[in-house]
Order: structure tokens, then C-alpha cells, then sequence
């Protein structure tokens, strides 16, 4: 079980690495004015969403799914684990949100300014924070 535990942490940080560094190149990418900057963020975009985040992001997921495997009905008797996983939900959706504005990006179709992207950017912070406090913590609910 710990090296379950051990490959869920890692694909967790993995994932979030890309779910932060994403947006952030959003921010720029609608920030620039050049054909060169343009086509640089499209590959530099396309490359952490197809080569890190999403591949990360399924193998958190699995091994997520295997480790509530392991104590299956504690888990779901548990509330923060129901908040935790609406929370993780959240994030999936986080992540597609992510790839409809990579192909906005992709399509040269943002409609977003530089603010959106950064105001954006911060929700997954939230939702860490709240996840890592369940998981530490584990208030009765």
C-alpha cells in the first residue's frame, strides 16, 4: 500500500505542477503580440497538457482508485473523503477546462484577457489547500 501511496503523491504533484504552469502560460501567451511568441506558447501548451498534466492526471487518479480500494468502506463513511473526491472532481474539470483553452489558444480564438488567465490560475490553489487539509487532518464531518 505505501508504494500505491507513494505513486499517487507523485502523479498528485506531477499533475499540479502542469495545472499551475498552464494558466501561467495562458497569462503570457494572451499577453503577446508576435506570430513567433504565438507559435511558441501553442507548442509549449501542447506539450505540458498531452506530455505531463493529463497522463499525470490519469495516473493519479488510478492510483487514487487503489488506495480507496485498500479500506474501500472506511472511505466512503468517511466525510472528508466525500468532499475530497467532489474536490478531486472539481479538478478534472479544472483540467478539461484547461484543454478547451489550449484548442481556443490552438485556433487562435482566446477570448480571454491576461486577468481572466490569472484570476483562473488561482483556483487550483484553492482546491490544494482544501485537499491537503482533508487528507491531513480528516475533520468528522
Amino acid at each position: 500500500m505505501l508504494w500505491v501511496k507513494a505513486f499517487h503523491v507523485i502523479f498528485v504533484v506531477c499533475w499540479f505542477a502542469g495545472i499551475f504552469y498552464l494558466p501561467r502560460l495562458f497569462v503570457y501567451h494572451a499577453m503577446s503580440d508576435d506570430e513567433i511568441s504565438n507559435q511558441r506558447f501553442k507548442i509549449m501548451e501542447r506539450k505540458l497538457y498531452y506530455g505531463i498534466m493529463t497522463p499525470s492526471a490519469v495516473l493519479a487518479i488510478i492510483f487514487g482508485i487503489w488506495l480507496l480500494y485498500f479500506n474501500v468502506s472506511y472511505y466512503m463513511q468517511a466525510g472528508w473523503m466525500h468532499i475530497k473526491l467532489a474536490l478531486v472532481l472539481l479538478l478534472i474539470i479544472y483540467h478539461f477546462m484547461c484543454g478547451k483553452y489550449l484548442k481556443d489558444f490552438k485556433r487562435d480564438r482566446n477570448k480571454h484577457s491576461h486577468k481572466f488567465y490569472r484570476w483562473f490560475n488561482e483556483v487550483p490553489v484553492v482546491i490544494l489547500v482544501a485537499v491537503i487539509i482533508l487528507v491531513i487532518v480528516q475533520p468528522v464531518f
